[in-house]
């Protein structure tokens, strides 16, 4: 769910308010859905909060920030109102919130208690700070943030570092500092998450994703070529393995080698966790890029639980359990049935049923099936009119196949050398077509948890998009691709500095869900992130200028997001 700002006109006066909208499956395609209508509260829930607020007889306090000025009395002079200016506009609104994330979290103080103050001039527990903050609201690079990003926002006035303070090598030197702590910042924020929104860490989630380097990295010994998400086989990378809950909160990650694959990563992410927050009863979840038979061995040898894709080949030994009716719809278009594992063994197999998925790969079967046909009349027709080798047309016709391998099993081709021209015949397996139409849309699970349904089991497995989720944050919001650095430490210092952006925004989200503002928090931290800080001047007729360093008063829309997050913006700041 996510929010769309609205405005309504009645008495002739404007108001504002936010639609609470859902993405909704339907026979016609996906369709949004008006869930509720979120706006200011009415006289009635302003006395509810102010009562909350002021507290009962027990309490015996009284929050008086949000009731009262402990400003001092007003001083009166005369302004010139003809020369009044507004100087100096900075980005406020990003930086404060991620401050108020990193409070609620106690970041800020964790960050002060592994890297106490030295004898540095800038603690470096404020350099971690801005280094997370830039992430968050304007990811970048360490020179462009001391250079353009931290002087044009608010973040001397919050942090309290001039700008002249904050330059590159001072944020490099940062993350030296950062790095050696990674394992105590991830439990100290394991635990922190329990605490505010009641976690559960009974399902793990387990991804891989790569991210590619600028630079030859030669003395990075992590930077390797390998498979790449990002379809930059070209440059080298990193693996990035993340361990998320079933809300997609993070419990850690492991950096590897970009040419290690992805069952590889498995047996040594599961030691890593169980080694750090001890051998609970979980469930591990991971895709089947995941599953070989060693990493099963090391499951069920540590009577580990697991729930893993299969791969597509596996549902070949299926075949009567396709055919058969007994399939339990659990929503609509989507079908699930528990089968015994066809060895005897002990492992339960989940087949599933999608109809969505099916059309699609109905639809890629056609498609692939039409351009063979098409690619092959063309090499009939080129032979016809030229005399070529029978190596030369296997090479085309080889070709063919591996750019439309999802249809290649359907064709059996045939190329003769006749006298000296190269002849092409085919055939189409009818028998790959039936098998092919009869598993569209369908896919494997396998687990050694009995005791659940299955549609428990899969809903369980689906979760694994909360971890494709938090991948898709990282590469488009906090911009962790590229990577410029190429020293190994600094590289796993800015995966780090990712990561608890990624935590930040991930508490955002809680925050907006408990909110009621639905579970994408992109746009609500856009909206705040539009407030700003202002220098008001205010020429007298005595001569002097009087300048305040004031917050920008939130639009209306802005004001309901801040009393639904239940945040209050500072008046102004120290000029």
């Amino acid at each position: 769910m996510f929010i769309r700002p609205c405005r309504r006109k009645k008495n002739g006066k404007q108001h504002a308010y936010w639609a609470l909208v859902e993405s909704v499956r339907t026979d016609r395609g996906p369709r949004q859905r008006t869930v509720a209508y979120l706006g200011r509260l009415d006289e009635a829930g302003r006395l509810g909060v102010k009562r909350a607020a002021e507290g009962g007889k027990r309490s015996g306090q009284r929050q008086l920030l949000l009731w009262e000025d402990d400003s001092p009395a007003p001083e009166w002079v005369e302004v010139d109102t003809a020369n009044v200016r507004v100087e100096n506009q900075l980005d406020f609104g990003g930086p404060w919130l991620a401050m108020e994330l990193m409070r609620t979290l106690q970041l800020d103080k964790l960050f002060e208690n592994v890297m106490p103050r030295g004898k540095e001039d800038i603690p470096w527990a404020k350099m971690a700070q801005v280094l997370t903050i830039s992430r968050l609201c304007n990811p970048s690079s360490e020179l462009h943030i001391a250079e353009h990003y931290y002087e044009s926002t608010a973040m001397p006035d919050l942090l309290g570092i001039p700008g002249d303070k904050v330059y590159d090598e001072r944020l490099y030197r940062a993350l030296d500092k950062l790095l050696p702590h990674k394992e105590t910042l991830e439990k100290h924020l394991k635990n922190r998450l329990g605490e505010l929104f009641e976690l559960e860490y009974d399902l793990l989630l387990y991804d891989v994703t790569s991210t590619y380097f600028e630079g030859q990295c030669e003395g990075n010994p992590m930077a390797q070529r390998g498979y790449s998400r990002d379809k930059r086989g070209d440059c080298k990378q990193v693996c990035i393995g993340l361990v998320v809950s079933k809300r997609g909160m993070p419990l850690g990650y492991e950096v590897f080698e970009g040419n290690r694959n992805d069952v590889r990563t498995w047996r040594e992410i599961v030691t890593t966790m169980e080694a750090r927050y001890g051998k609970a009863d979980r469930i591990w979840c991971g895709d089947r890029g995941m599953m070989s038979k060693e990493n099963i061995e090391f499951m069920e040898s540590g009577n580990r639980r697991y729930i893993i894709g299969a791969s597509k080949g596996t549902l070949k030994k299926f075949e009567r359990e396709l055919l058969e009716e007994d399939w339990r719809m659990i929503r609509d278009g989507l079908e699930v049935k528990l089968c015994q594992s066809p060895d005897g063994g002990k492992e339960m197999y989940i087949l599933c049923r999608s109809r969505d998925r099916r059309d699609k790969e109905k639809a890629m079967h056609d498609r692939f099936e039409k351009r063979i046909d098409e690619a092959l009349e063309k090499v009939r027709a080129s032979c016809e009119k030229r005399n070529w080798k029978k190596e030369v047309i296997d090479r085309r016709v080889g070709k063919i196949m591996a750019r439309n391998s999802r249809a290649a099993g359907l064709f059996e081709v045939e190329v003769k050398q006749v006298a000296k021209r190269a002849v092409v015949s085919w055939t189409k397996n009818e028998k790959w077509r039936d098998w092919a139409t009869l598993n569209e849309g369908c896919y494997l699970l396998r687990t050694n948890v009995t005791d659940w349904s299955a549609e428990d089991l899969w809903r369980a497995y689906i979760q694994l998009t909360e971890a494709e989720a938090a991948f898709r944050i990282h590469k488009s919001d906090l911009r962790i691709r590229p990577v410029w650095h190429q020293r190994e430490d600094r590289v796993l210092a800015h995966i780090l500095v990712c990561f608890l952006a990624y935590v930040l925004w991930k508490t955002l989200s809680q925050m907006t869900r408990a909110a009621g503002l639905g579970d994408e928090p992109r746009r609500v931290f856009e909206e705040l992130g539009k407030i700003s800080l202002v220098d008001v001047v205010l020429p007298t007729r005595d001569g002097p200028e009087i300048r305040r360093r004031c917050v920008r008063r939130p639009t209306d829309h802005q004001a309901i997001l801040l009393e639904r997050l239940s945040l209050t913006l500072p008046r102004r700041m120290k000029s």
